[in-house]
């Protein structure tokens, strides 16, 4: 049987980084196919010298652009792109990965969530395998549940991050260290404070939406601290299945590129089931954690309104990770935006119209926030 050939973009952040230890792991089953990351040129170097990768088949895309990394796909021969690109940044490489007919493994949520429609539409059915721990729970629900219009409800789960039971009070002075210190997940620093304010699980829905076809009034959010249970599926006949796993992400990566197959987990796992509260689950507080109601508000709203609240998270989170800004600020400026642009929200029509958005919410969300 010939090797799975792996391109990785995103290779030097975490989601990167623990798709080369599969890949490593099941060296006989897997290849290298070619390299990007953003800025992190050493470890890009040390990447491409461990695996043996020629130079041509590694892209700086920092220094290098946006035209490189889609030249790189299409040359690298790769039977899987997994795109673990960091933002709204990988929505061409999604797009470009479809256009070309190559399995994409998505762990840039923000390509659906920008996207939407324009990326669905390229996509043939399981062309898209997704590795957010949630959806590649859904994707095995379904699988396992049956064929037809089985489907009743979607349970997406959250840990609550490191700050679930705190007050607003007490979420006006956390640090950005404080909210970097998830308690299961070992995540990038942009997704754990998403985490953190429940902004990423606003994002899963959105991409559920997209990737499932089911409506946001049929997608429910649970917290579940111990990130045991990762999603689970309710049927119409009012069975439900639960994906419980191990809070790791090297397994759902693994799943993508093994997909059909099921392949030895490349970590030591034990779950001791009989302990009390293991899978204890509970209603988020969405009073406390606004971002995970505006995420559905825009969800709703449709049309280019998801990329109104991708762009101003993104801007506030990268403001708080450099102190300018406070924790609180994050939701206020999301909020911000989708009200200041509410009368811009329209049907997606194209990757420039997303991009050119994208830059007018920025910067309207920059000089909001931060003030020379």
């Amino acid at each position: 049987m010939s090797k799975k050939r792996i391109l990785v973009l995103g290779s030097t952040g975490s989601i990167g980084k623990q798709a080369l230890a599969v890949i490593d792991f099941h060296s006989d089953k897997l290849e290298l196919a070619g390299l990007a990351a953003y800025a992190s040129v050493e470890l890009l170097q040390a990447q491409s010298q461990k695996f043996g990768l020629k130079p041509e088949l590694c892209v700086l895309t920092k220094q290098d652009g946006m035209d490189a990394m889609l030249a790189l796909i299409d040359k690298s021969q790769a039977d899987i792109v997994l795109n673990a690109l960091v933002g709204s940044a990988g929505l061409r490489a999604t797009m470009y990965t479809l256009e070309l007919g190559l399995t994409l493994a998505l762990a840039n949520k923000e390509s659906l969530i920008v996207g939407g429609e324009l990326v669905t539409n390229l996509a043939k059915p399981e062309q898209i395998l997704p590795v957010d721990s949630e959806h590649s729970a859904v994707f095995q629900c379904l699988l396992s549940g049956g064929v037809g219009p089985a489907l009743k409800t979607l349970w997406l789960t959250a840990s609550g991050g490191p700050f679930r039971g705190k007050s607003r009070e007490q979420l006006a002075v956390v640090k950005s260290a404080d909210a970097l210190a998830h308690p299961t997940w070992s995540m990038g620093p942009k997704i754990t404070v998403d985490s953190a304010t429940l902004m990423n699980k606003g994002l899963e829905v959105i991409e559920a939406h997209f990737l499932f076809g089911i409506d946001y009034d049929d997608i429910k959010v649970l917290t579940q601290p111990r990130s045991l249970i990762h999603s689970m599926v309710e049927f119409v006949d009012g069975s439900t299945m639960a994906h419980v796993g191990t809070p790791d992400m090297r397994i759902p990566i693994q799943y993508a590129f093994s997909y059909p197959e099921r392949w030895q987990s490349p970590i030591d796992f034990s779950i001791d089931y009989r302990q009390a509260g293991m899978l204890e689950l509970a209603q988020p507080d969405t009073d406390t954690f606004g971002c995970l109601q505006l995420a559905f508000d825009a969800g709703r709203a449709g049309g280019t309104a998801p990329c109104i609240l991708n762009a101003a998270n993104e801007l506030a989170v990268d403001a708080f990770l450099k102190d300018q800004i406070g924790f609180l600020d994050i939701e206020a400026a999301v909020a911000d935006a989708l009200s200041c642009f509410a009368g811009e929200v329209a049907s997606l029509q194209s990757v420039e119209q997303l991009e050119d958005l994208d830059t007018r919410v920025r910067s309207y969300v920059t000089g909001r926030l931060i003030r020379v």
